[in-house]
């Protein structure tokens, strides 16, 4: 059976550190060379786009093409999975031409039906339920900024999303103190609560969600957020304005954090609304090299995933 990585929760906290200690490897290489290294050598990395997509299909491509190996791009219009070709078809086709697959997708249920139907790993490079990627990225963000993980006191402002749900199991993992202050009305998944709560009892963590803001920002070592109206949700995106104000990211809410707290975003940012620019562009944002870290992690995770 091939190993998959569709929910932040699916590695270990060894495997967690693992990834991290070898993403952090890769990038030195990569910052002190520029080369390639011969790692995937005549791997093939299919990428299933339902979403389009900037850091998530660059990152991938680039990593591919950095190990050595190649990365094959569809989007929905080539494949228009569960139309024209079913899941289970299109996940055992690319199981006999490529040795893993990264699929974006709306629902998470087509995933989990594509690694179901799959001889080779798949990754879940995004879906309505997780982000996780992202979270190994962000997690390798914070690592360069601080001693140790462990400990770190994480603030998630605004919208109890995919991100927020990534977010909440690896901080479970890796021992971090995460506080989500959301809306009543969009809060994380019970679910993910729970299992995340449930690992952070074993793993000497703490996870707390609040609907104010100020009182999850208070003394964290990192603020985060993520845009109010995530892709597919557009025709919510006024409501959700006036819902989310109180949950901007702005010097006042981040006054309450270490004088030294990083600022977080995934990206794509929508200054003036989750988060103000000078908070973005500011000494503590560290945005882009969680965009950068992307490429790292990644292709340590699909080494790790391939045994490589």
């Amino acid at each position: 059976m091939p190993k998959h990585y569709l929910s932040a929760a699916d590695l270990s906290r060894t495997e967690i550190e693992a990834i991290l200690k070898r993403a952090t490897q890769l990038k030195a290489h990569w910052h002190a060379t520029r080369t390639t290294q011969p790692l995937l050598s005549g791997q093939t990395l299919a990428l299933v786009f339902e979403k389009p997509s900037l850091r998530t299909r660059v990152a991938f491509e680039a990593g591919m093409n950095q190990l050595g190996g190649h990365a094959s791009y569809l989007s929905a219009n080539d494949i228009d999975m569960g139309g024209r070709e079913s899941v289970p078809d299109v996940a055992r086709n690319l199981s006999r031409w490529v040795q893993a697959i990264a699929a974006r997708v709306f629902a998470h249920g087509t995933i989990e039906q594509l690694a179901r139907h799959a001889a080779v790993p798949v990754i879940n490079a995004l879906s309505d339920r997780e982000h996780p990627c992202q979270a190994l990225a962000d997690m390798l963000t914070i690592a360069e900024r601080r001693e140790q993980i462990a400990g770190t006191r994480l603030a998630f402002i605004g919208d109890g999303n995919n991100v927020c749900h990534s977010l909440m199991l690896v901080c479970a993992l890796l021992a971090c103190h995460m506080t989500v202050a959301c809306p009543p009305d969009h809060q994380p998944h019970p679910d993910i609560v729970a299992h995340a709560c449930s690992l952070a009892e074993r793993h000497a963590a703490s996870i707390t969600v609040t609907s104010i803001p100020q009182e999850a920002v208070e003394g964290a070592d990192a603020v985060y957020t993520d845009v109010w109206a995530s892709m597919g949700q557009e025709h919510e995106a006024a409501r959700r304005r006036v819902v989310f104000q109180p949950y901007q990211v702005n010097p006042a809410l981040l006054s309450l954090a270490q004088p030294d707290a990083l600022v977080m975003h995934c990206l794509p940012a929508h200054r003036g609304e989750e988060i103000t620019a000078d908070c973005l562009e500011g000494p503590q944002s560290v945005v882009f090299d969680q965009a950068e870290n992307r490429l790292h992690v990644q292709k340590a995770l699909i080494l790790t995933l391939l045994d490589r």
